[in-house]
């Protein structure tokens, strides 16, 4: 069935943040795999809506599309405008009913403000996660990741990582194959490394030697299917264990550990889609070791078994 995305407008809304959920979601691939998603833009109140770049979008559609919508989707919000009452009414309303509801960037202000998210973790740009948090101090905000997918509602950091977050919402939907069609078709990486903390307080180095943290990585990537432990990771980038965690964690904002399970467990996910490998042999290919394994961390990190993602993005 098709998925039917409604993207919302608002006066002064920056044209790069309402165009991404229409370019992620209806972008083409080269194996002309259908998306199956239907965009449709909407406005609080329809009509002409200006734009912050010098000219007007004709928005002839209003909050009505919500009220059929999968997925809801607020770009960057201008957190100086009040949140209309009406909006409220139908992000709380959609929400309800079962749509997903999507904040991008700033967008992060028009979602805390329906209380969807009390309580719970919200993501926005790193710049105005303070004032975020101190206008709705019962949400807990995020500023050092790309995006944070509770479910029912997703948010993500600023301007860039609003193309991440919509194609994991792809990946999510029709899992990693598709995902990554798109991401070659527009040119980006199926998953972006790191998070907004190398954007915070990372310092750019005065030299231009080599990256011995993303080489790591890289390496990492190439032997997935073999045992690695931390200390003979950091030995292979010439540093300690502890220097090699602590650079790791300022790279990419999460341990060593966490990322390399991140990576098997999307090696594991792309064999069981594009693949009939037993489970067993997905579990050793991906460095997971047993089948066992494999499901407790599809459990634990995707809320869902091997068995069932396959059946359901089997390609």
């Amino acid at each position: 069935m098709p998925h039917d995305v409604a993207v919302l407008a608002f006066p002064g809304i920056s044209p790069f943040h309402l165009s991404v959920p229409s370019l992620v979601f209806t972008a083409e691939t080269d194996d002309d795999v259908p998306l199956d998603y239907r965009v449709a833009v909407c406005a609080v109140e329809p009509g002409a809506v200006a734009t912050r770049a010098g000219f007007d979008l004709a928005v002839p559609r209003g909050l009505e599309e919500l009220a059929g919508a999968d997925t809801v989707v607020v770009p960057s919000w201008d957190p100086d405008l009040p949140v209309p009452p009406e909006l409220v009414e139908a992000l709380r309303a959609a929400h309800a009913r079962g749509a997903r509801v999507v904040a991008l960037c700033l967008g992060a202000f028009v979602l805390a403000a329906t209380g969807l998210v009390d309580g719970r973790e919200l993501t926005t740009h790193w710049h105005a996660a303070g004032e975020l948090a101190a206008r709705y101090p019962r949400v807990r905000v995020r500023s050092d990741v790309l995006w944070t997918d509770l479910g029912d509602v997703v948010s993500s950091a600023g301007t860039v990582a609003a193309l991440d977050c919509c194609l994991h919402l792809v990946r999510t939907d029709r899992g990693a194959a598709v995902a990554a069609a798109v991401a070659r078709r527009l040119v980006m990486p199926p998953h972006r490394e790191g998070s907004q903390a190398q954007y915070i307080r990372t310092p750019v180095p005065d030299d231009e030697g080599p990256d011995e943290i993303a080489e790591a990585m890289a390496a990492a990537r190439r032997a997935l299917d073999r045992p690695l432990d931390l200390d003979s990771w950091a030995g292979g980038a010439l540093m300690s264990r502890r220097t090699f965690t602590r650079r790791f964690r300022e790279r990419t904002g999460e341990s060593p550990g966490r990322w390399l399970l991140r990576q098997r467990i999307e090696l594991a996910r792309t064999l069981l889609e594009t693949t009939r490998l037993p489970v067993d042999e997905v579990a050793e290919r991906s460095g997971l070791g047993s089948a066992v394994s494999l499901r407790r961390h599809f459990r634990d990190v995707l809320g869902t078994s091997p068995r069932r993602h396959r059946d359901q993005f089997s390609a």
